[in-house]
């Protein structure tokens, strides 16, 4: 026996299997996860801790995960991985809290008890049932809209991705209304609202109130624009646009490595914002009339939620470990599934950890007129109205006294000017932002021009 010891305890959420040969166990495992608040089982680790690993063979991940589906209903798709401590391979399976209760294995029904599976009766499977069945809005199911309104190529995408995040192993030709019926998107021949919005060809046909609509402000005040956006579309694919509108206005600088892949590091860590938006999205109170938005300021940056938090969390308690309450199990389930979201109540921990290990102040969280507000703040920012021209490049300098020089210019003019193109033109313009005005109808409007703000007092700007 091996005297490698795992550095975990079996729990409420952990369990050890020493080997594949206790499948029957770990199915009920499953089932008691599934129906409780989700865990993970650690195969190859013996009930005292001691790491014996196992033998993989070419099929073992695909023929563990056929095995859990198979005998799960309804289906669970595990998330399941390998990992090697000391020269020993283990297999962890995650099984996150399921939106539909109960999940059953063979007929029986499973919660966990501190570090126990304990079979439910049926008085306790009608209790579960009834719970399992409140109201949620993502869950509602339209009379008239049919799965012709789904966009086939983003649920295919959606399972590559689950298969490779995951290791879901779910058949990628499997048939798509059989598929959203098992992960509870489609009943019969009806669709949830969450089933639109997280593949349909035009949620916001349906749901106009779910964009994000982003600004980032001149100064620390929402007064007046910079830059302005709206992103609409699917809610995958709001996540990964609006990163992109923050990067427009984060520094980001490059670490050159061996790694064939640049390094990128984001003012404030790209995970925490991207655990951020995506929360947003998943907690957001989608019958407000509201929208999520994204507010950027010169010394801090804001996402405001619509709704408040679930009955049982406060403020204080998103700064320890915490239940994981989604306010939209579907939606919640489904960025479970291609690892957009854990399901373990960790996002706020994580976001104020990425913050701490970057040396910012932690991210703050507040209520307001039944908004939830994550702040957070930026580190090193002039947001004083002086500005001396050391804090700028080269090609920076040359723009700020070309504009000096003309007053107010086009982008071609100053491209035509530098020898540069205007895409590079354009990307200096963005760093100086806080400097300059826009006079354009529009972001990408060809006539608009560029001028100093009035209000900026650049130092030695003539020397």
């Amino acid at each position: 026996m091996s005297d490698v010891k795992i550095n975990l305890e079996e729990s409420e959420k952990v369990e050890f299997k020493k080997s594949l040969s206790e499948i029957g166990q770990i199915l009920e495992t499953v089932s008691a996860f599934a129906n409780t608040n989700g865990g993970k089982i650690y195969i190859g680790v013996s009930d005292d801790g001691n790491i014996s690993g196992i033998q993989l063979g070419k099929g073992t991940l695909e023929s563990l995960a056929n095995t859990i589906r198979q005998n799960t209903d309804p289906i669970v798709y595990p998330g399941i991985e390998i990992k090697e401590i000391n020269s020993f391979r283990i297999i962890i399976v995650d099984i996150p809290e399921y939106p539909l209760k109960p999940v059953w294995i063979k007929e029986k029904v499973f919660i966990r008890v501190s570090k126990t599976n304990q079979r439910v009766s049926a008085e306790k499977i009608r209790e579960m049932i009834k719970k399992s069945s409140p109201y949620h809005w993502d869950k509602e199911l339209f009379s008239d809209i049919t799965i012709s309104e789904l966009d086939k190529k983003l649920v295919f995408s959606f399972i590559a991705t689950s298969n490779e995040e995951r290791n879901s192993g779910i058949d990628r030709k499997t048939n798509i209304s059989s598929f959203m019926n098992k992960i509870g998107l489609f009943h019969g021949d009806k669709l949830t609202h969450a089933a639109i919005l997280l593949f349909g060809k035009n949620p916001q046909k349906y749901f106009p109130r779910t964009i994000i609509k982003c600004g980032k402000f001149l100064g620390a005040e929402a007064i007046d624009f910079e830059d302005i956006k709206e992103i609409d579309g699917t809610l995958i694919n709001q996540v990964s646009e609006t990163l992109k509108f923050l990067s427009r206005h984060i520094n980001i600088s490059v670490n050159i490595t061996n790694k064939p892949e640049r390094e990128e590091k984001w003012e404030i860590p790209r995970e925490a914002l991207r655990e951020a938006v995506i929360n947003a999205i998943c907690h957001r109170n989608y019958e407000d009339t509201g929208n999520i938005q994204v507010r950027i300021f010169n010394d801090r940056l804001e996402i405001w939620n619509p709704g408040s938090l679930p009955s049982g969390l406060t403020l204080d308690s998103l700064k320890r470990d915490h239940r994981s309450l989604p306010h939209n199990e579907l939606i919640a389930h489904c960025f479970y599934m291609i690892k957009y979201i854990e399901q373990w109540g960790t996002g706020t921990n994580r976001m104020i950890k990425a913050c701490k290990m970057a040396g910012l102040k932690e991210p703050t969280f507040e209520i307001l007129d039944n908004n939830f507000i994550v702040r957070f703040y930026f580190s090193g920012r002039v947001v004083s109205k002086e500005i001396s021209l050391n804090q700028l490049n080269e090609t920076q300098k040359k723009i700020i006294r070309f504009i000096i020089k003309r007053n107010e210019v086009k982008a071609s003019e100053i491209s035509e000017y530098l020898g540069f193109t205007v895409q590079v033109v354009r990307r200096n313009l963005r760093t100086l932002s806080s400097i300059l005005e826009w006079s354009g109808k529009s972001k990408t409007d060809p006539k608009g021009k560029y001028s100093i703000n009035k209000r900026i007092n650049i130092k030695e700007i003539l020397k």
